[in-house]
């Protein structure tokens, strides 16, 4: 596994290393003692699928508060999405800022998202599966959101962001902090 550090302190942009052959290819998608050699969690507690049918389709902008605060391992099993973190750690050097990046089926790339990162994406194709591997469980009275186009942030989302989300995820409050 190849772990390349994103412009937010703690965030990783996580490629497989292929071991191919005639028949396909092998790889790890996740492994405890290089996890836990670039000082990530190495328990999941959970495993999540989010089926996505239309291109354009935004999620989030979700995280869970402390106690309960998640760390994420997301990627995209089929089609494509541009996923999107911010951090959201007042004490943090990157406070409020954030990354995107392209997870699609092909390139078969994982986003390694902290504990107290906001995090959402937005389907480029239909027909869209995204994996979570959740670092702790979920805890509805500690789930909370961001707007997705919050001024406090500015993404820049691709054309089309908005389009289809629920209006859960539309009407979240602005970030106060």
């Amino acid at each position: 596994m190849i772990f390349t550090p994103l412009a937010l302190a703690g965030a990783y942009l996580i490629q497989p290393e292929l071991r191919a052959d005639e028949r396909g290819f092998f790889a790890r998608l996740f492994c405890v003692e290089e996890f836990a050699a670039h000082g990530l969690p190495t328990d999941i507690k959970q495993s999540n699928l989010s089926y996505n049918r239309f291109a354009g389709t935004l999620r989030g902008m979700h995280y869970q508060i402390s106690p309960h605060a998640e760390a994420k391992l997301v990627s995209c099993t089929r089609g494509a999405i541009y996923d999107v973190i911010v951090d959201l750690r007042p004490e943090s050097p990157t406070f409020k800022q954030w990354v995107g990046a392209e997870l699609t089926a092909k390139n078969r790339h994982g986003l390694f998202v902290p504990e107290g990162f906001a995090h959402g994406f937005q389907t480029l194709t239909d027909d869209c599966d995204v994996a979570y591997q959740m670092f702790a469980l979920y805890q509805a009275e500690s789930a909370r959101g961001v707007r997705w186009d919050d001024p406090a942030f500015a993404i820049t989302w691709r054309d089309g962001a908005g389009a289809m989300m629920s209006e859960r995820d539309r009407n979240y409050p602005d970030f106060e902090g």
